[in-house]
């Protein structure tokens, strides 16, 4: 049995100038104990496929489950099986950390020493400010405490919309660390992030657009489907530089990447003694050729007329920010 599936799920939003699709005719499933990440911008349909799954909002079409468990006739017994954690900081902030913990844990009826062996990893990290109110806590330490919420029924599923969002890099990795060892656990983690460098961090990941999953693979075979040369370019000026590559005859694609823009040329083997001519009145100019990575591919996709609405294995990204 699968821990998550979906069959052609559609929601749109209606609004006074016109109709919305936010989740478009998607079907994907998650396995028993796996890792899988929702991988895209801002408007790509995450939230919504979320607050599907967790029982919160009613697809348009389609159906989805949950252990089994059908999302709009069984819906109250999935709030008990699941954790979810919102996009959003969500918890009381006038409460504080030790009494958002117990709060939750009453109303899942258990106790915070009922099932701490869950949780220490991450509560030992927050009780030194568990008599702090959560509104007062750094951005790092209140998705820790949300987290916690999240686990302290047990539950056997986990929703997490955007945790890392807004949080520093330290903050970041200890949270993946923490979500490894969840998982080693035995508990299901569906993720949803914009930050390319945390898809590489999942066992599988669906990468997103408009509504749409692009393909869906594990990062690795995601990342071997680039079938491109691709060379990173940097100059002194690098607004002029992009816009000058872009003008280029021979480029196939170009985008900003770092301190660098990640360039593909539409040669089978590039020229690039002619290249570095045409961009002779740039110093300090730098050419070379780079793997790709997971955000090279989403590019490729996004840019392929011809790429079919997803492929899966057998079968505004925010402003770039994975770089951190």
């Amino acid at each position: 049995m699968n821990a998550i599936e979906l069959n052609s799920i559609t929601k749109t939003y209606t609004t006074k100038k016109n109709v919305i699709t936010a989740v478009d005719d998607i079907s994907f499933s998650v396995d028993e104990g796996e890792l899988f990440g929702l991988i895209g911008p801002d408007g790509a349909g995450k939230t919504s496929i979320f607050r599907i799954l967790t029982t919160v909002l009613l697809a348009d079409k389609g159906n989805a489950t949950v252990l089994g468990l059908d999302v709009v006739k069984d819906f109250t017994a999935i709030r008990n099986i699941i954790g979810y954690m919102p996009g959003r900081f969500s918890l009381y902030q006038d409460l504080t950390v030790e009494e958002n913990l117990n709060f939750f844990a009453t109303i899942f009826n258990t106790t915070i020493q009922e099932n701490y062996d869950l949780v220490e990893d991450i509560y030992k990290q927050l009780e030194p400010f568990k008599t702090r109110r959560a509104g007062k806590l750094s951005g790092g330490m209140k998705q820790k405490l949300a987290l916690s919420c999240a686990l302290i029924h047990k539950p056997k599923i986990l929703f997490l919309d955007e945790p890392t969002t807004g949080v520093d890099p330290v903050s970041r990795k200890e949270f993946w660390e923490m979500l490894k060892r969840l998982k080693a656990q035995g508990i299901s983690i569906l993720v949803s992030t914009p930050y390319m460098d945390e898809a590489n961090l999942c066992d599988r990941i669906a990468l997103m657009q408009s509504g749409k999953i692009l393909e869906i693979d594990t990062p690795q075979n995601i990342v071997n489907r680039f079938d491109k040369i691709l060379y990173a370019v940097k100059s002194k000026s690098m607004f002029n530089l992009l816009s000058d590559i872009r003008s280029y005859s021979k480029t196939e694609s170009c985008f900003a990447f770092g301190q660098y823009h990640h360039l593909v040329l539409n040669e089978e083997h590039p020229d690039l003694d002619k290249l570095k001519s045409y961009l002779k009145n740039h110093d300090e100019l730098e050419i070379a050729q780079v793997k790709a990575g997971i955000e090279d591919r989403f590019m490729q996709l996004m840019k392929s007329p011809s790429q079919p609405a997803y492929r899966q294995a057998g079968t505004s990204l925010r402003e770039r920010p994975w770089e951190i």
